[in-house]
């Protein structure tokens, strides 16, 4: 599996997907520059978390409008897989990949823990390792997870079973419906607001993450 990792002003989360991708494929992952205008072919492009142009405007806003980005657009939209994690959640919903916005935490307060979470669907790139009704913990750490979207788009939503991760009993940013994570139409488009490659070994504290990255490799080598 090919897969590359997008790489913004801010970004802190970068090396620590590159590491997971390199554990689980065996494969030094491209690292792509935001400024950089095309990237050879990929089996799997990664937005990590971090803090992009420092939040400025919405989180993401600017990040959105990058040179690659229009390039991890045409990728998406040719059925390429995407994982878009936490700030990349952020980004992918302002580039139009997936719907929705990421609002401040309902606390007002930035929140860095470990969350369950419970897996609702595992009918995609990144799930097929996982069980339904599966419980899982990964941290996350972010000050703009509160995921909001019209009622129209939460029933399509829900209705196209494409709500993937939802909190289990500890919503820790005021997400409507519990919505943790989410894919789009051809679900290979996933974004999330927990961290998996923060629990993708066990001296990082957990591996409930690792699942995620393996799911990809063997739906997409």
């Amino acid at each position: 599996m090919k897969a590359a990792v997008i790489v913004f002003p801010g970004s802190n989360c970068d090396r620590d997907v590159q590491v997971a991708l390199r554990q689980t494929t065996g494969r030094e992952p491209a690292m792509i520059w935001h400024g950089d205008s095309d990237m050879p072919k990929q089996d799997l492009v990664v937005l990590p978390g971090g803090f992009s142009y420092g939040d400025y405007l919405r989180c993401g806003a600017i990040s959105a409008l990058s040179p690659i980005m229009k390039a991890v657009v045409r990728h998406a939209e040719a059925g390429g897989a995407v994982l878009a994690i936490c700030n990349g959640f952020q980004v992918a919903c302002e580039a139009g990949l997936l719907p929705g916005v990421l609002m401040n935490n309902a606390s007002g307060k930035f929140v860095c823990r470990p969350v369950a979470m419970t897996v609702e669907a595992t009918d995609t790139v990144f799930t097929g390792k996982y069980a339904a009704g599966q419980q899982v913990s990964i941290p996350v750490a972010h000050h703009d997870g509160n995921y909001f979207a019209d009622e129209a788009t939460l029933e399509r939503l829900e209705g196209e079973n494409r709500v993937v991760f939802r909190y289990a009993n500890d919503n820790p940013n005021g997400s409507i419906r519990d919505i943790a994570g989410i894919v789009s139409e051809n679900r290979r488009v996933l974004g999330l607001m927990p961290h998996p490659e923060r629990a993708a070994d066990p001296a990082l504290g957990g591996t409930d993450g690792k699942a995620m990255f393996q799911s990809a490799l063997e739906a997409l080598a």
